[in-house]
């Protein structure tokens, strides 16, 4: 039989040190020696405004909402128009602070697939061809309900409990579709509720595999580095930021990482079911 993914994840989630999983990355060293010669040469500024001719336009700023409607709308129209009413529900209870518990992602659930009843499902499931299990036993839906309760853990900074959020959902897998679409909004919900909004998700298309725990804290890394992003391209978002989590908005970066934009090396290694456009 198919190992079980969700076994390994479970044991992977308490491998991983959460409070220094979106910890920033040495600094890059200049080369010495004969390499230094083919380093580029100092950036200069464009005293005559050329780049800015030819600067690419200002991202949206709603990431998620600019996703559904980009390329979740060309592969599927319906699918898109479910998922931003998904998405509509998840900012309303962000707004008003309601815990994420399963009858809440039952709720967007039954949005995103259009039916009248989201049921958590009742037996083994299966993704990536049948090559990863999903097990189910007597206290799956127990130790659900405990990981989702540990996402509003204000111990840990906003982007690392949205990450461990997202790969809670893809690898409990809890409902018989439509589960990694799920766990984008369960990491839009965390972060929304801590005061912090993408401007992309592209960046968090790659698979992800259950028994990787570099992988998982890659995740943390590569969220908190969007979120910075956002902030630094919002200029001031004008958002309240969550100040709870340890070092928030230290040195004016919302995820507290001190990462830097751009910075993901090793934050995009795959380590889910699937990336974006799946499930």
């Amino acid at each position: 039989m198919t190992a079980d993914a969700l076994a390994a994840w479970c044991r992977v989630r308490e491998q991983v040190d959460w409070t220094t999983a979106a910890a920033p990355a040495p600094p890059r060293r200049r080369p010495a020696g004969p390499a230094a010669r083919h380093e580029p040469p100092p950036h200069q500024p464009d005293r005559d405004g050329l780049a800015a001719a030819h600067a690419p336009s200002p991202r949206p700023a709603d990431g998620l909402a600019a996703w559904c409607d980009g390329p979740v709308r060309r592969r599927d129209p319906v699918r898109a128009d479910r998922l931003l009413g998904a998405l509509a529900l998840s900012r309303a209870d962000a707004a008003r602070g309601a815990p994420l518990t399963v009858p809440l992602l039952a709720g967007w659930q039954r949005q995103v697939l259009g039916v009248p009843v989201a049921r958590l499902r009742r037996t083994d499931a299966f993704a990536k061809g049948g090559r990863e299990r999903y097990g189910l036993t007597p206290s799956t839906w127990r130790d659900f309900t405990r990981c989702l309760r540990q996402s509003g853990d204000l111990a840990l900074p906003p982007p690392t409990r949205a990450a461990r959020a997202y790969l809670d959902v893809a690898f409990f897998h809890p409902f018989p579709d439509g589960n990694a679409r799920l766990a984008l909004l369960v990491l839009g919900y965390v972060l929304e509720s801590a005061g912090v909004r993408l401007d992309e998700v592209g960046p968090l298309a790659v698979a992800r595999h259950a028994d990787d725990p570099a992988g998982a804290a890659d995740l943390a890394a590569l969220v908190a580095v969007l979120a910075r992003a956002a902030h630094r391209r919002s200029g001031t978002s004008g958002r309240p930021a969550d100040t709870r989590g340890p070092g928030w908005a230290a040195k004016g970066c919302p995820d507290g990482s001190g990462a830097t934009e751009g910075d993901t090396s090793g934050a995009q290694r795959g380590s889910s079911a699937g990336g974006l456009e799946r499930g």
